[in-house]
């Protein structure tokens, strides 16, 4: 029996993947930092703590002494100004959506065999140009891809396999806490009142064409099937965010400041 470590795995994606996967016959460990699961291979794990983690690898290693894949999933949203958010919200995203699968992989490494995987959820954001208000969120995103593809090179000599899976909206409890980090942005800055409420309405038009977490989970089972799967795994990127980062840097900033500025 193959046994998968899954971040975030009673977030969206990751409950559907667990559900997918011990459907198929896998045997799934499940980190979170929630503690509402009465699964005997669920382990309560803060992945922004190392001690924390280090105790989610001594609870796994008396249950097995070898992992066939681990799966990122968790990670948290911000949406803010970058000169008006606190130092202390930048800390925190940086310490989970980066430093949280650091920790993961550093420390469960002992368990992976040679032809293991590790899959990294990123984002549609991180090969775009950053947007305006929604920068930090893709910046960890984009850090997350350079560490992702150092530690490929790396891992690559020992036979373990790093693929990066970059969806776009997902179906998740996500959006609701996307949904409540702009509705408080709206509400809170002193800055952007006008071109919050404006940028507001885009994001809100972009997230409509989501998919569900079944699909990014029918597709994680597609890549562990896969014996040498691709590194970058796309699935239900925005046609024109990306077309707005393929254009010249100068049209991209002329382009927002003309959507999100208030006429006068």
């Amino acid at each position: 029996m193959k046994n998968i470590l899954i971040t975030g795995a009673l977030g969206g994606m990751g409950k559907a993947t667990t559900a997918l996967l011990k459907s198929q016959g896998y045997n799934v460990f499940c980190l979170d930092i929630c503690d509402n699961s009465q699964d005997d291979c669920f382990v309560k794990t803060d992945l922004a703590n190392f001690k924390s983690v280090e105790s989610a690898f001594e609870e796994i290693s008396k249950k097995t002494n070898h992992l066939d894949a681990i799966i990122h999933f968790g990670g948290i949203y911000k949406l803010n100004s970058l000169v008006e958010i606190s130092e202390e919200d930048i800390l925190k995203i940086f310490n989970i959506n980066l430093f949280g699968v650091y920790r993961i992989n550093k420390v469960f490494l002992p368990l992976l065999n040679k032809d293991s995987k590790i899959i990294i959820t990123s984002s549609e954001l991180a090969p775009l140009d950053p947007l305006p208000f929604t920068g930090l969120y893709g910046i960890t995103k984009a850090a997350l891809e350079k560490y992702a593809y150092s530690l490929r090179m790396e891992l690559n000599l020992l036979g373990i396999q790093v693929v990066v899976l970059r969806p776009g909206a997902v179906n998740t409890n996500l959006l609701g806490v996307s949904q409540k980090e702009i509705d408080e942005f709206c509400n809170n800055t002193k800055l952007y009142k006008y071109n919050s409420n404006k940028f507001k309405e885009i994001t809100e038009k972009v997230e409509t064409k989501n998919i569900s977490p079944e699909k990014i989970a029918l597709l994680v089972l597609k890549i562990l099937k896969k014996k040498k799967p691709k590194y970058i795994y796309n699935i239900n990127r925005n046609f024109y965010l990306r077309l707005l980062s393929a254009l010249p840097k100068r049209w991209q900033t002329g382009i927002l400041k003309g959507i999100l500025k208030e006429k006068k």
